[in-house]
């Protein structure tokens, strides 16, 4: 088992990266000292295949766990479930010696976190994430929160988990889009901040693909170095930080536009990346040999890069209700070269949907 550090002064926690260690989620939470109850927030995809394994673990380290499981989709990230949660919470008649286990994916980990930031005003949660999405991206870094009718993540808070524990095994049952769906953050990751572990993924695509383990625990391992070195310069981004959004503006929108339906996350953030390295390219921060070994690596990953046809006028919309949106404008982070990038402000959409030929 790897062990890295996410420095935040009090608020500071490990990742724990390794094989078979999901038997050891309720030693894991002894030793943070949390308290008798322990509410495990899971799908009901993830439920059935882990559960029992998180429980006995934890009612062997002493705590007495109960089972909160939702809809599994990101269509069920929203306000109803959010309060179907907190319902469950108040009828377990947990109290402040409580903590939370979020034991799923991305859409599992922002719910239950900010479940845990809000009932009785903050409790404890750890993160025990199971798709390959949340173990390199979501499940570090505090970010908590669900979607509204109008925007992805427009509701929510920093709330960091007390511990994370990944478990690579889990992903033998992960189902293959979503598998390639959490390559996108891990190609976001070596496109602005790191250009040899771009040329390691260009290198291992075929590895990554067939599962293999070596090559899958470094790309995680060097994600989740990668990202805890971020959120430990900006935590709430305010600065840095906003490089993890690579992709990601562009792709909350068409995620918005589709109604969150047709593409999973990682998915839409491809196709945003795509986007973002056009923008880059014609801005004259990379060239169209950076926009080719982008669209190549993402090709043969399997995740697509067009955009789905809106009209101008929907993506100008949707763009501008994103949570980086302030003034008439957006912050918009941008590839240079591959391995660095540029957070770009940008007063006028006009250049955006021109370039990525939108509304043509």
């Amino acid at each position: 088992m790897e062990t890295l550090r996410v420095s935040l002064g009090k608020r500071s926690y490990d990742i724990r990266v390794g094989g078979g260690i999901l038997d050891g989620v309720g030693t894991i939470c002894r030793d943070l000292g949390l308290g008798r109850h322990a509410a495990v927030v899971t799908n009901t995809t993830v439920g059935p295949l882990y559960y029992e394994r998180v429980a006995v673990s934890l009612a062997a380290a002493g705590f007495t766990p109960c089972r909160i499981e939702v809809p599994d989709g990101e269509e069920y990230k929203n306000s109803a479930i959010l309060n179907g949660i907190y319902d469950e919470l108040i009828a377990a008649g947990l109290t402040r010696d409580a903590f939370i286990v979020a034991l799923g994916g991305g859409v599992v980990g922002d719910m239950a976190g900010f479940a845990a930031a809000t009932f009785l005003r903050g409790v404890p949660f750890v993160q025990v994430p199971t798709t390959l999405l949340a173990q390199v991206d979501s499940s570090v870094g505090g970010k908590t929160g669900i979607n509204h009718p109008r925007g992805k993540n427009l509701i929510g808070a920093f709330y960091q988990p007390r511990g994370v524990v990944i478990d690579v095994e889990t992903l033998a049952t992960l189902p293959e889009r979503e598998y390639l769906g959490g390559m996108a953050e891990v190609v976001k990751y070596g496109a602005v901040l790191d250009p040899e572990f771009f040329s390691f993924l260009e290198s291992n695509a075929s590895r990554l693909l067939a599962r293999e383990r070596d090559p899958l625990v470094r790309v995680i391992g060097r994600s989740v170095g990668l990202k805890a070195m971020v959120v430990e310069k900006d935590e709430c981004e305010a600065g840095l930080r906003a490089v993890l959004n690579y992709g990601h503006t562009l792709g909350h929108a068409v995620e918005t536009l589709t109604g969150y339906t047709r593409f999973l996350h990682g998915e839409a953030v491809a196709i945003g990346m795509v986007q973002a390295a056009k923008v880059a390219e014609a801005r004259g921060l990379a060239t169209p040999a950076d926009t080719r070994r982008i669209v190549s690596l993402l090709g043969a990953l399997g995740l697509p890069t067009e955009l789905p046809e809106f009209s101008a006028a929907e993506y100008r919309e949707a763009l501008l209700r994103d949570k980086k949106s302030r003034d008439g404008g957006l912050d918009f982070v941008l590839n240079r070269g591959v391995g660095d990038h540029a957070i770009v402000r940008l007063s006028d959409l006009s250049e955006v949907l021109e370039t990525c030929g939108i509304g043509r």
